[in-house]
Order: C-alpha cells, then sequence, then structure tokens
C-alpha cells in the first residue's frame, strides 16, 4: 500500500522530535535533526524548545560560545547551524552548489577577478578571520590587498569560503550585525569525488531526519540540480527502502526507521520561524495544508511562525504585549486550543528571559490574513 499524506507527516514528525519531546544534549539534538535554519537568531532556540524535554537555552549559547555548534551558509544557500563536527563534510557536499550561485553572480563579476582568483583568496582571509571580524573589516581587507574595492569578492567568500558566524552576545547569541571567523577545521575545495561522496553522506542523514523521502525532497532540501541529487540518491539507494508514496511518487528510507501509525496524536506545536520541517521537502503538503502555504510563505521567502495541530499547519503566532497571538486559519477544537495555551505561558516564560518581542520586525505579514478564529494566550 502506498503511504498516505498523513502517515508521511507522521513519520516525519517522529524523526524531527515533535511526536514527543526527547532528552538529548543540544550538540546530539542538532545532529540528529542534520541542521537547524538559522538566519533568525531566535529560530535554533525555539526549535529545540519545540523538541527537547526541559531545554536550557543557556545549553545553546555554550555549545555556540565553544563552537562545538557553529553557524554557517550550507543549506539551501542560507545560514543553518550544525554541529562542529558535520561541518567540514556538509561544507564540501555544498561546495558545488555554494560556488556557483556565487562565483557565477553578477556581484562577484564586477570585481573583474575569476573563479581561481577566489580560491586563491580564501587561505589568506582564513588567517585573517583567526579572530571575529566584522563584515566591514573583511571587506576592507580584501579592498586593500587587492587595490580595488571588493564587495563583491567578500559578498561571495563569506558564504562559499569556509567561514563561520561567530557568536556577538545575548539575547540569542547572535546578532543582527555579524561577526565572521574562519572554520576551526576548514576543509580545502573538494574535487569532484569528495564532494560527491560528501553529497551523498548528506543524504543518507537527510533520510534519517527527515524521511521518507524522495529524489525532489532532497533536491529541496540542499537546492540541488536533479543530476546531484539523482546521483546522491543513487549512491545510497542500495542501503535503503524503496516504498510508495501518495501520487507513486518513490520514497527512500532507512530499513527500520520509524514509521508511527498516521492516527497516532500529534500534540500541538509553536514553531519557529523557517522551521526546517516546513521547507525541506518538495512536496510540502505533509505538514503544510496546500491550501495555506502561501498564507505562511510570504513573497520574499519569510516562513511565519506557525502553529501545529494534529500535526498539520493549522495557523500562525506572535507575541503580544499580553502573550502570545494565535491567528487561527480553521476552527480547532476546545482541546486543541487548551493544548496551544500550554504550550503558549510556557513559550512566554522562555521569551521573557531573552526576547518578549521576537520576531516582531515581520508583523507586517499580518495584515490581511484570513483567521477562523484569533485568541491572545496569556502568559
Amino acid at each position: 500500500m502506498a503511504m498516505t499524506v498523513r502517515a508521511l507527516g507522521r513519520a516525519t514528525l517522529a524523526r524531527q522530535l515533535l511526536l514527543e519531546r526527547a532528552s538529548l544534549d543540544v550538540v546530539d539534538a542538532v545532529g540528529r535533526l542534520v541542521a537547524l535554519q538559522a538566519q533568525h537568531p531566535a529560530s535554533p532556540y525555539l526549535a529545540l524548545w519545540n523538541r527537547l524535554d526541559g531545554f536550557d537555552p543557556a545549553d545553546l549559547d555554550a555549545a555556540f560560545a565553544e563552537r562545538t555548534l557553529v553557524k554557517a551558509t550550507l543549506m539551501r544557500i542560507t545560514l543553518h547551524a550544525v554541529p562542529a563536527a558535520d561541518y567540514p563534510r556538509w561544507q564540501q557536499a555544498m561546495q558545488p552548489t555554494l560556488r556557483a550561485s556565487r562565483l557565477n553572480d553578477r556581484r562577484f563579476r564586477v570585481t573583474g577577478l575569476g573563479h581561481a582568483d577566489a580560491e586563491a583568496a580564501i587561505p589568506a582571509l582564513l588567517d585573517y578571520l583567526d579572530t571575529p571580524r566584522s563584515g566591514p573589516d573583511c571587506e576592507a581587507w580584501l579592498t586593500e590587498r587587492h587595490g580595488a574595492p571588493m564587495k563583491g569578492l567578500w559578498w561571495a567568500l563569506r558564504q562559499f569560503a569556509p567561514v563561520q558566524h561567530a557568536p556577538t552576545g545575548p539575547p540569542w547569541s547572535f546578532g543582527l550585525r555579524p561577526a565572521h571567523v574562519a572554520a576551526a577545521d576548514p576543509p580545502g575545495i573538494a574535487d569532484d569525488d569528495t564532494a560527491a561522496a560528501a553529497l551523498a553522506a548528506l543524504f543518507r542523514r537527510y533520510v534519517a531526519a527527515f524521511g521518507p523521502v524522495s529524489m525532489p525532497d532532497f533536491a529541496q532540501f540542499a537546492m540541488l540540480y536533479r543530476a546531484p541529487a539523482r546521483a546522491a540518491v543513487d549512491a545510497v539507494a542500495d542501503e535503503l527502502t524503496r516504498l510508495d508514496g501518495p501520487g507513486g511518487t518513490v520514497l527512500y528510507d532507512l530499513p527500520g526507521a520509524p514509521r508511527p501509525d498516521e492516527d497516532v496524536p500529534a500534540p500541538p506545536r509553536l514553531l519557529a520561524m523557517w522551521d526546517s520541517v516546513l521547507l525541506v521537502h518538495a512536496d510540502r503538503g505533509r505538514v503544510i495544508p496546500p491550501e495555506f502555504r502561501k498564507l505562511i510563505t510570504r513573497s520574499n521567502g519569510d516562513t511565519l511562525p506557525t502553529l501545529l495541530v494534529d500535526g498539520f499547519v493549522a495557523g500562525v503566532w506572535r507575541p503580544v504585549d499580553d502573550g502570545i497571538e494565535a491567528t487561527a486559519f480553521r476552527p480547532l477544537s476546545a482541546a486543541e486550543w487548551d493544548g496551544l495555551a500550554k504550550e503558549a505561558a510556557a513559550l512566554s516564560a522562555l521569551l521573557a528571559e531573552r526576547d518578549p518581542t521576537v520576531y516582531r520586525r515581520y508583523d507586517r505579514w499580518w495584515a490581511g490574513l484570513p483567521a477562523a478564529e484569533v485568541r491572545v494566550l496569556p502568559r
């Protein structure tokens, strides 16, 4: 029998620790989840709060400060938090994508430099970044070395080279003005075979964390063309179980991986902006009802903080003066509202110690949102 959309959702939520909070160290948890979307500094904290029993944000502060977890541009050419031990391989897996997207871009090409020039600049830049530096400092340093404005070179290298974000302080370890530092164990430029092997390893970890998945799902997760995505799948396909998905989609999964019954209860959650579970499948219907997708993913790619009810997105949330404002896109039962209220009280306590107005800069996206009901869930 083909897996249903609901069954796929339950399987993914189980892997993502969203059916039951787990007792895990923060570094182990992020490794199990592959990576945490991190372009907003608060989002990794809220992602782990949703997934870990007794989550203490100070543990994540320490992991970032000690660099056992690192933040860098990786999958989908955006910022992710990953274990330091995983970073070199994931960076090599993504190098072809990062290289092409940055070194073929007009913002780099206006420098007059070629691809080889950019690669040649990396070792000295990493030496310069042995201590954290601001972006303007790095741009000025490159400009001085090249005798011409090098804004485009810095723009490319801060994402293509093994450059990470350095913690800058509270409330979420990283501020809106980033500092940059060289990776502690920077990988070199990967040849084709090395990059392909790293990408195959990334696919296997992706299956474990988000499966069952299709080849197009993996292409979406890493922002790949079909050819490298297919090659990565083929490299490990013999180790995997093949399943039938909705509409005849070919799915891959690890043998023995958890695939709960589709009627297993899924507790309510208040997901962070850009939570990975919302972004990493070609068909996001396993978590996002199709009619709600455009409501939570706005025109510039901002993915709003969402209400997860019975395993599916049911609305959005934002902090307000009196607590958490929950906008439901469909009618919710009294029990569902009670469950969300308990989560909101716990989230309000976390935010009170860090930033009660988190995500407030995105409030513009609430104008015109349809609502079956809006409630303020008190602290």
